[in-house]
Parts: structure tokens; C-alpha cells; sequence
């Protein structure tokens, strides 16, 4: 699965509020509720770019209404930048019930706390 994918309708950006700087080479991954099974479904993985994006996750037509939850790998990119981290990993859940929609769900992140909102 591609990370890139053309047209998307949702996107993310992750943000290094501590030093000021794009969450860069943080991997994440999307899933999505199967309410019947009442497990998460894996849609795909990404890694965020040098400027802290995954532009693409999704195309649209797999983005259909339902949860989804986007789970970052905060504990391995603070490791791989020498410091630990209180949160090993965030997992934001979020449904979508128009998805004509475009999304933005941006991270804001430092070694203790962590942020975010709906953008588009």
C-alpha cells in the first residue's frame, strides 16, 4: 500500500511542537471499524515525509462513512531521535459520515503531550 496515493480526502500532518520542527519519518497507520466484528480493520501504513506529511492514505473510493482511527508511532520517532517519550504511541479515532468531504488531521506533538483537531 502507498502512502502517496493520488487525491486523496484524508491527509496528515505531524508537528514536533518541542524543537519547532516537522514530525519527519513517523510511521502511522489507518484502520477502520468493522462494526459488526467490533475490530479495527487496517487500511493501510504510511511514514510521514522530511516536511511531516503523508499526503495520501486513503483513495476515495475506499473512504466510505464509518470510524477510522490513525495510529502514529510517537515512541519510535522520539527514539530514533535520542529521548524518550511518555506516550509510546497515539491513536486518534475519528468517523467520518460525509466522505466527500476532504480531512486533515494534523499531530501536534512533543515528548509529553500531544494535540489535535479536524482541519480540511
Amino acid at each position: 500500500m502507498s502512502s502517496t496515493l493520488p487525491n486523496s480526502p484524508l491527509t496528515t500532518y505531524v508537528l514536533n511542537t518541542g524543537d519547532g520542527v516537522p514530525g519527519a519519518r513517523m510511521a502511522l497507520s489507518l484502520h477502520r471499524l468493522d462494526s459488526l466484528l467490533v475490530i479495527w480493520n487496517l487500511v493501510t501504513v504510511g511514514t510521514t515525509d522530511e516536511d511531516g506529511r503523508c499526503p495520501g492514505l486513503i483513495t476515495t473510493k475506499a473512504f466510505t462513512p464509518g470510524m477510522y482511527k490513525m495510529r502514529f508511532e510517537t515512541g519510535q520517532y522520539w527514539e530514533s531521535l535520542g529521548q524518550n517519550s511518555f506516550y509510546p504511541y497515539v491513536e486518534i479515532v475519528f468517523t467520518i459520515t460525509n466522505p466527500n468531504e476532504r480531512f486533515h488531521l494534523p499531530l501536534l506533538l512533543s515528548r509529553f503531550s500531544y494535540s489535535t483537531y479536524r482541519g480540511s
